[in-house]
This record gives C-alpha cells, structure tokens and sequence, in this order.
C-alpha cells in the first residue's frame, strides 16, 4: 500500500532505454557497411562479421554470471555494463581492426549487465502499476539501437565515413552512460517486483516441457535473424545491391519488426493463435531465404527482408508472454534460458553463413534449411500452448 504513494521514476528507465539502445548501436555497427568495412581495414568479410558474432558469443558465456552482479549489486552492475558500453566505443577510435575488436569485446561483456537488468530496474524506479510500460519501453530500446546503427550506415556507407560513424556512436554511448550514472545516483524508491532466480527456480524452469521445448526452437529464429543482419550487405553486394542499400532493407527491417512487435502479439494473444503465428513466420522466412538465393536483387531484398522483419521479430515478444504465463515466478530464469537459447542459435548460424559469405546462394540456402527445420517444431507447440491457454 505504501508503494503505490511513490512516484516512479521515468528518468531512470529513460536512461536505461539509451544505454540499451547504444549496446545494440555498436554491435550492429558494421553490419550495413561489411565489404566496405574489410577494405578499409584490409580483413575479410568474416572478420569483419566477428566484430558482430562476438556479442552473442560473450551473452551465452555471461548470461548467468551478469545476472548474479545484478542480484548482488544492481546499480553498480547496471553502471557498470553502461561504462563498459561507452569505453568499448571509444576504443573503436582507433581505427584499426585490432581496437575494433577489443571495442567490441569490451562492449560485448557489458551486454548482459544492461539488457538483463530490463525487469530489475522497472521493479525498483517505477510503481507496480507503470511496470507494464516501463518494460515495454526498456525491450523497444533494443530495437531502436538497431535501427540508429541500420540508418547510420545508411546514411554514411563509404569508407571515409566510418570514423564519423564511430564518433557518433561514441559520443551516444557516453551520454546515455552519463545520463544513467546521474539517474541512478539515489537507489530506487520501490520494491522490485521478483526477485532473481535462485538455483531453485532454474531447476523448475527448466524441467517443464513446454520451456525446453521453446528454447530449442528459440535457435532457429534467432539463428537466421542475427546471420542475416550481420552478412546481408556482403552476400546481397554480387548482385550489385550497394552498401548504402543494403543498410536501407536492413532499417526498414528492423522498422516492420518494430510494427510487426507492436500489433501482431495483441491480436495473436486475443486469439490464441501463438503456435500458428510461428509456423508462419518460420515458413515464410524460409521461403524468402530461398527467394534471395534464386533471385538475388534490391526489390527482392527489400520485399523479402522486410517481410522477415515483420513476421520473425514479433515471434520474441511471443515466446516471452507465453514463458511468462507459464512459469510464474520462476518467469526470470525461463526468459534468461530463451534469450541464452537465441543468442547460441545467433552466434552458431551466423558463424556458418560467414563460412559461406563468399558464396550467396549456399547462404541463403542454408537460412532457409534453418527456418524449415524449426517448423516441426513450432508445429508441435499447439497442443501444449492450447494448455496453457485452456481456463483452468
């Protein structure tokens, strides 16, 4: 009762969102300018798309132990990840690929203290009842720093713009760094909401079914989005798509997720259509993937790319609502277990299309074979879903 006399704290959650949007900002970095980026520093390709692979290569190995500092000291994890941001960006001032990649390897460390501390800082800045928002908020400033890296590169796709690039993605970190540092420097007002999952909880998660079954299929769709966003520019450039292209379809992308995000979850839910949704976005990126290894073209790209957007990126907020409603308070382990799950399946597929990134149509090919596999598997979700949505 007393905490609903608290007023909640918008700075807080504000300054978090741009630090959550600046993590997303230097990881994708280079992803609309890959070929441009490897001639300017004389390195291939893949080197280049490992300045990217790294980020889920360092979440899967830091999931766990970046959400034990946040239980144990919450504002200085979350400052501490937001520092690490900004000084992983100013290392890239370099320019050279050797302070690339330890800019990127300090900004990748710092990932999971700031985007798992998404529910700890609503449930300590904000009253229960802006909770929802304030979530909501924390989760769209993903996509935002995605699409400022995907229109920066759009904007300045030749290789004597990169520093520019790098400067401005610099000066964002450090003051969304600051401005955080200044709106944490008093601990919040409310009670968190859950507390973080103990061993406990994590046995409990895991042993339900329906959770293993989604973080396996977590992989596929995670595994095809990060590919294609970190190597689309280099295989689409053979057929004479241009990097200042190639940045647009990957904005517009990134735009229809966002859309896609905002309205697809709501009217899925209302008509407990979840397992449906997902068997269709699966199959129809399957079928685009196939499209761009045929067919490799700029309207075919746009056409494909952002259609992929709008129907694979909403298949996130699904899978969490549902982990949500099942696992009760065990919810924080279940959804940490999926976004582990997502970045493995970035971090593995990803690393075979760079294998192939000299060769589109095997590329594309195997995006396509990633997505059909996991159809059976979305398939086999309806029945344990419909469960879960049956009135008890």
């Amino acid at each position: 009762m007393v905490e609903l006399k608290l007023r909640s704290r918008w700075g807080a959650i504000v300054a978090f969102a741009l630090v959550g949007a600046a993590t997303q900002l230097v990881w994708l970095n280079f992803a609309g300018v890959t070929t441009v980026a490897a001639d300017r520093y004389g390195v291939s390709e893949s080197a280049i798309g490992w300045l990217a692979q790294v980020f889920p290569l360092l979440y899967v190995v830091l999931a766990i132990p970046a959400g034990l500092i946040l239980d144990k000291w919450f504002r200085s994890g979350l400052i501490l990840g937001a520092v690490l941001t900004a000084a992983g960006a100013l290392l890239r001032l370099g320019d050279t690929y050797n302070w690339l990649l330890a800019g990127q390897l300090l900004a990748a460390i710092a990932q999971p203290l700031v985007l798992n501390a998404v529910t700890g800082i609503t449930g300590r800045y904000l009253a229960e009842k802006d909770r929802p928002t304030g979530i909501a908020t924390g989760t769209a400033s993903i996509f935002a720093g995605m699409v400022i890296a995907f229109a920066l590169s759009a904007i300045l796709p030749d290789s004597n713009d990169l520093p520019t690039m790098l400067w401005l993605t610099a000066t964002f970190s450090v003051a969304a760094a600051v401005w955080l540092i200044f709106a944490l420097r008093t601990p919040g007002e409310h009670k968190p909401a859950h507390h973080r999952p103990d061993r406990n909880a994590l046995k409990i998660a895991w042993s339900d079914p329906l959770i293993r079954r989604l973080c396996l299929l977590a992989i596929f769709p995670f595994g095809v989005f990060v590919a294609m966003t970190t190597f689309s520019q280099a295989l689409l450039e053979p057929a004479g798509v241009s990097a200042g292209t190639a940045s647009t379809i990957l904005l517009l992308n990134v735009v229809a997720g966002v859309i896609g995000s905002a309205t697809l979850p709501v009217l899925v839910a209302r008509h407990h259509a979840e397992a449906a949704l997902l068997v269709a976005s699966l199959s129809f990126t399957a079928l685009a993937c196939a499209a761009l290894a045929l067919w490799p073209s700029a309207p075919m790209a746009f056409t494909a790319i952002t259609l992929i957007g709008f129907l694979l990126l909403p298949a996130l907020p699904i899978v969490l609502e549902l982990v949500e409603r099942r696992t009760g308070e065990a919810e924080g382990t279940a959804a940490g277990l999926i976004w582990m799950s997502g970045n493995l399946g970035g971090l593995v597929v990803a690393t075979l299309v760079g294998l192939l990134v000299n060769h589109p149509r095997p590329a594309f090919l195997l995006m396509t074979a990633v997505a059909l596999i996991a159809i059976p598997g979305a398939q086999a979700l309806r029945r344990p879903i419909s469960n879960l949505n049956t009135p008890t």
